[in-house]
C-alpha cells in the first residue's frame, strides 16, 4: 500500500500504541475497537528489551495472517533515524504486511530515507521545534501518508513549565495541522499522559477534532472507546448533514437560515461516508 492508496477522509480515529515486548498486549490488541494498532519498537520499550520486542512483533504479524486484527489497521513504530536501534526495525518489519511505518522525531524529510525501501506509508512524528518549520516540506513528501504530533516531546524541547498546557503549544499543534492539509495527507493528535482522568481525555479529544485533527494516538485501551466517539459524527451533526444534501440543488442558496454552496454539500457528503465508515 502506498500513501495514495488512502481513500481521501478515511482516516483512523483512535490510533493505540502497543508496547511491542508486552506479549499479552499484543495478543489482546486484536479485540479492541481501534481503528489502528502501532505496536512499538521506540519509547515503550527498554533499551534492554528492543531484541526482544522485535521478534514478540514478527510473531503478532505472524499470527495476524490467519487470526488477523479484525478492522483494524496495523503500523509499526520503529526508532528514530541516527539511532543505534534503527537499522535492526527495520531489517524486522521488511516483507511484513502493514499499513504504515511510524517514525519519531522527523526533523526533514531526509530522515525519511531509511525506510524509503520498504515501500510503506509512513506516518512521520513531528516533535521538535525544527521539525514544525520543516512539517510542510514533510508533508510533501511521497512518502509521507500522515503526520503525529508529538507533543509530549515537543513541550520538552519548548522547556514549558508545565508539559500539559496544550495552549502554550496552540501555534505549533496548528502548525502540523496546516502543514498536513496543505501536503493533503492526514494528521493525528497526540497523546494523553493521564490515564486515569476519563473527562480529561474526553476534553482534549473533542478538541483536537475541532483543531482539525484526523484522529489521536493513545497509551491505554481505555482511551479507544472515547476517542472514537469524540472523532465520530454526532447525531446532531448526521441530521444537519442529511438535511443540508436533501436540500440542495446546486449552487449558492439559502439553507436553514444560512448561504450554502457546493463545498458545503461535498462537506456534509464526506462526514455522511465517515459516520457511515465509523
Amino acid at each position: 500500500m502506498t500513501p495514495s492508496d488512502y481513500p481521501a477522509g478515511y482516516a483512523p480515529r483512535s490510533l493505540l500504541y502497543v508496547p511491542g515486548s508486552n506479549a499479552r498486549a499484543l495478543e489482546k490488541a486484536g479485540g479492541l475497537a481501534a481503528d489502528m494498532l502501532i505496536i512499538d519498537l521506540e519509547d515503550a520499550v527498554p533499551a534492554d528489551r528492543k531484541t526482544e520486542a522485535r521478534a514478540a512483533m514478527r510473531a503478532a504479524m505472524r499470527a495476524a495472517v490467519t487470526a488477523g486484527f479484525p478492522g483494524k489497521r496495523v503500523a509499526v513504530r520503529v526508532n528514530a533515524t541516527g539511532s543505534a536501534e534503527q537499522a535492526d526495525d527495520v531489517a524486522a518489519i521488511a516483507g511484513l504486511t502493514l499499513d504504515a511505518v511510524v517514525l519519531p522525531k522527523v526533523d526533514a524529510p531526509s530522515d525519511l530515507d531509511p525506510l524509503r525501501g520498504l515501500g510503506l506509508p509512513v506516518l512521520a512524528m513531528i516533535e521538535t521545534p525544527a521539525a514544525i518549520y520543516a512539517a510542510r516540506e514533510i508533508a510533501a513528501d511521497t512518502a509521507v501518508a500522515g503526520l503525529i504530533a508529538g507533543l509530549n516531546d515537543l513541550a520538552h524541547e519548548l522547556k514549558l513549565p508545565d508539559g500539559m498546557d496544550r495552549g502554550a503549544m496552540s501555534h505549533a499543534i496548528q502548525a502540523i495541522i496546516l502543514a498536513a492539509r496543505a501536503g493533503g495527507v492526514w494528521c493525528f493528535d497526540g497523546v494523553y499522559n493521564t490515564i486515569d482522568d476519563g473527562a480529561g481525555f474526553a476534553n482534549e479529544a473533542a478538541e483536537g477534532r475541532r483543531l482539525g485533527f484526523d484522529g489521536k494516538t493513545l497509551i491505554h485501551p481505555s482511551q479507544v472507546g472515547p476517542c472514537n466517539t469524540a472523532f465520530a459524527p454526532s447525531a446532531r451533526e448526521i441530521a444537519a448533514a442529511e438535511a443540508l444534501v436533501a436540500a440542495a440543488t446546486g449552487g449558492a442558496q439559502r439553507h436553514e437560515g444560512r448561504m450554502i454552496e457546493d463545498m458545503h454539500v461535498a462537506a456534509a457528503r464526506a462526514l455522511l461516508e465517515r459516520a457511515g465508515r465509523a
